[in-house]
Parts: C-alpha cells; structure tokens; sequence
C-alpha cells in the first residue's frame, strides 16, 4: 500500500487521507465510491499500539472525546468514514447502502492496513491493533474479526453493535420477504422513517454534521436490511473471534420518540436483549459491559455513564495492549 496523502480535516488537530475505491468497486449504479481515513495529529510519547474508530448508520467519525481516552490509553488514534458515509459520501451515493456486510467488513480491513502501513511511516513500528466499533460498524467489525482479522489485531470493543432490532410482530414477519426484495430491488428504500434519536442528540449538545448524521434520518434499503439480517444470524449462530472482546450496551431498549422520558437514557435504537443473547458465543474472551442510563452510542451518552463507559474502554485498552 503506498504512502497516503494526508490533508487537513474538518476537526481540528486531525488529517484525513482518501483510501479510494475498494478493489471490488465494481458495476456500481450509485457514483464513485471512496473511503476516509483520519488521524488524530497528537500521539503518545512513546504509542504501545494503534486504534481503529468505525462509525455506525447514518453516521460519521467526530467523536474527538473518544479518540482522546484511546489516546490515553497509549494508542496512535485512527478512524475510517466507510463507504457511501461522511467524508466518503460522493454526488450521486446512495447514503449507506450495502448489498453484504463484507462490503463493510473490506472497508475496515482496509483501514487497518493502511493504519499499520501509516504507523511504520510516522515511526512507531510494528504495533497491535484495537478496533472500536459502533452498531453497524460493530456488527461488520464483528464478522471481519472472525473471517480476516487484521494480523495485528489485539482487542475488539463493540460499542452497542447491531446484533438485533427491537421489533413488533408484524415488522419481524415482514423482515421475512426482504432477502427476496433485496434481489431484485436491492436499492429500494424499505424504511424510510427519520431518526429521533439522532435529533435527541443535537437537542443534548452535540455538535455534527447533520448532512453526514441526519435527524431526518436515512432510508434503510432492502440491500442494507438483507445484508445485516444475513450478518446478523451468523452471530446468532456462534463465532470463533480470537482476541479479547470488550462488548458495550446500555442497559435497556425502549421506543425512539422523544416523548420517551427516558429517551437520554437508553438505547432506542438497537436491541440489548439480543447483545446479552450472542454474548457467550461471540469467541472465548468476552467482558460484557452494561452500563446503566447509556444511550445507543456510549460515547454520546449523558456525562455519568459516558465517564463509566471511557474508562472501561481505557481500562480494556491498557490490558490487551501489555
């Protein structure tokens, strides 16, 4: 991989390098695909590893807090804005669409191995990885950590990852015809409905790009909801995933309306039931994490359980990276 060609980013105190197209870019019907990858200027004095940031749907890297407590922890901090999603979203992309959660899990390989690569080039050497990923990211982070994980990887935090979706009866019997849909109208938006809880965000303070992460929401195609059904009963079923995992939700789902009184203070966008499910199964070194009053984004969550979930991350990072 050669040299990137780092440019001031949109945060300060990072840069940002175009991966370009992935090698299976082709017979897109949606414009030029791409791939970002930022990294945070400051470093530690002497980094004892590496960490990856990967977003989740309808979202984007800007969570400088985080970067900050992997820092701390002792890493050179990266993330990667996928395919089709922030800073990779070029005229004419279908906003988050997939047709297989591999499409994701190649954006993350990726990533990883120009973070290396970009590593030995600022001096560090050969240092271990540990990936943070965030819902749909954690659920394609998850797959890849089991089929092709990255030779360095030493750790995998999984920060309210798409395991499950809190379904009436009548949705979960429609999800049964969206495998057929997606082949042969892949791009067809199924659902199309806005995102209170990203609204509920900018209403709590933080400050983002709301054409990158829109409150209007982004219409989930049936390629997107086929691709993470199938991902998502693979996990069901049991993986082998060989590094330690450190795996993160808040403590309860409820409804996304802002008219719930607990709406700050819960996921409203993933099923944690299904977390706590999948948890045994995911490898041999699972820490399961509930922490009470997070939201879906731990990171984003209100300042007592944000502090609880920072310094786990901080605390997991510190251990796989001795």
């Amino acid at each position: 991989m050669s040299t990137l060609e780092w440019h001031h980013d949109i945060l300060d105190g990072y840069e940002a390098a175009d991966l370009g197209a992935p090698a299976a870019a082709g017979g897109q019907e949606d414009g030029p695909l791409t791939r970002t990858l930022i990294r945070r200027e400051a470093v530690p004095e002497a980094p004892r590893g590496v960490a990856l940031i990967v977003h989740g749907y309808n979202d984007y890297f800007f969570a400088t807090h985080l970067a900050d407590a992997l820092a701390e922890s002792g890493c050179a901090v990266y993330a990667v804005d996928m395919r089709r999603a922030g800073r990779s979203l070029r005229e004419g992309n279908q906003a988050h669409h997939i047709g297989h959660i591999d499409e994701l899990g190649e954006d993350i390989a990726d990533a990883a191995a120009a973070v290396r690569v970009d590593a030995g080039v600022r001096g560090f050497g050969e240092l271990p990885l540990v990936v943070h990923a965030h819902s749909t990211g954690g659920l394609a982070a998850t797959i890849w950590a089991h089929d092709r994980p990255d030779p360095g990887l030493a750790g995998l935090i999984l920060d309210g990852p798409l395991f499950g979706l809190p379904l009436s009866a009548w949705q979960a019997a429609a999800m049964r015809i969206v495998p057929t849909l997606a082949r042969y109208q892949p791009r067809r938006v199924v659902v199309p409905a806005p995102s209170p809880y990203t609204t509920g965000l900018s209403q709590r303070g933080w400050v983002f790009d709301t054409s990158w992460k829109r409150p209007e929401g982004v219409g989930a195609t049936a390629g997107w909801l086929a691709a993470t059904l199938a991902a998502r009963t693979r996990v069901a079923a049991g993986l082998a995933i060989e590094v330690p995992i450190l795996l993160a939700s808040a403590d309860s789902t409820g409804p996304d309306r802002l008219d719930n009184p607990r709406h700050g203070s819960q996921d409203t966008v993933v099923d944690v039931a299904a977390i706590d499910r999948v948890a045994a199964g995911l490898g041999g070194d699972v820490e399961r994490l509930v922490v009470e009053g997070a939201i879906h984004d731990l990171a984003l969550s209100a300042d007592a359980p944000r502090q609880r979930y920072l310094d786990a991350v901080r605390a997991f990072t510190v251990k796989v990276l001795e």
